[in-house]
């Protein structure tokens, strides 16, 4: 075993740390200015290092015992939830779901309610991801990902929706500038995304649109955000029908060619190794294919 200083001593010193003096640590501890200092004693002499300083009637952090505390703070985080994942799981009721920006706006949150009237006491926590990001295995229980971009080191993994992409507009832009034929595009500006890229040539080419090249064009980093241009009416895009899905049936997202569908991709959710599968996670798994099935 490693020697390590008393874990009462780190956890009084981070909690003098965050709350910024002896005084308010021990308020906070529910224990005397004399318990808060004598731990605190405990621990510099354990390091061999001051980590505290007297200014006025205070005694604050030093910068050593700050980046200390971080470093701390960081550790027994990952040590809390190591200790979570290997506990008792049946009766866990928490799971945390890491999700694309996108998905997880237009898709699984609107549709979480349904999710909760069977499992009232469950704690859905919902972590988006970029595309670019790389996915940590210690911040989530399930991972959902478009096919092809699976984590490394899974223990399961199943598709539960399948995708395509189509021309979408806001209707109050085509109630203004219709879009029933392939000359109507010169009249609109073509929003791109940079983490799709391809899915404009994809769709010209299905429709057959050979002078697509002399467009108006402007580009996004990212989908959520040409969403959003384009549910505006600034713009039109080409995006995932399934995943739209609600939008489209509420009428805030109009589809002018859907008979042209190009792009298809699925969503996979994972599960790390490492994670004990709860029956909130198994429900959760059981419930995503049945949503899938729905849309």
């Amino acid at each position: 075993m490693y020697e390590l200083p008393p874990l009462s001593a780190i956890r009084t010193f981070l909690v003098a740390c965050r709350a910024g003096s002896f005084t308010a640590a021990a308020h906070e501890l529910c224990v005397t200015h004399g318990a808060v200092s004598r731990q605190i004693q405990s621990l510099e002499s354990w390091l061999g290092q001051n980590l505290f300083e007297k200014q006025g009637q205070r005694m604050v952090p030093t910068p050593h015992a700050q980046a200390l505390a971080r470093e701390m703070s960081a550790t027994l985080e990952s040590l809390v939830e190591i200790v979570q994942r290997y506990g008792k799981g049946e009766t866990k009721n928490s799971l945390r779901v890491s999700v694309p920006t996108t998905l997880g706006m237009r898709w699984l949150i609107p549709r979480l309610t349904d999710f909760h009237l069977n499992n009232p006491d469950s704690n859905i926590q919902i972590l988006t991801t970029t595309t670019q990001q790389q996915s940590n295995h210690s911040n989530f229980d399930i991972a959902i990902k478009r096919d092809g971009l699976l984590i490394d080191g899974h223990q399961s993994s199943f598709r539960f929706l399948s995708d395509h992409h189509s021309v979408i507009a806001a209707p109050h832009l085509l109630k203004e500038k219709p879009l029933s034929c392939l000359e109507d595009f010169y009249r609109h500006t073509i929003f791109e995304t940079e983490t799709r890229p391809g899915h404009w040539k994809e769709w010209f080419s299905a429709a057959s649109f050979a002078d697509y090249r002399e467009l108006k064009r402007q580009r996004f980093d990212h989908f959520h955000v040409t969403l959003q241009g384009i549910m505006d009416g600034l713009g039109i895009g080409v995006g995932p029908i399934s995943t739209l899905s609600l939008d489209i049936a509420a009428g805030k997202i109009s589809v002018p060619f859907g008979d042209i569908m190009v792009a298809h991709q699925y969503y996979c959710a994972s599960t790390p190794v490492g994670i004990q599968k709860t029956t909130l996670h198994r429900k959760f798994e059981d419930w995503l294919i049945t949503m899938g099935n729905l849309t």
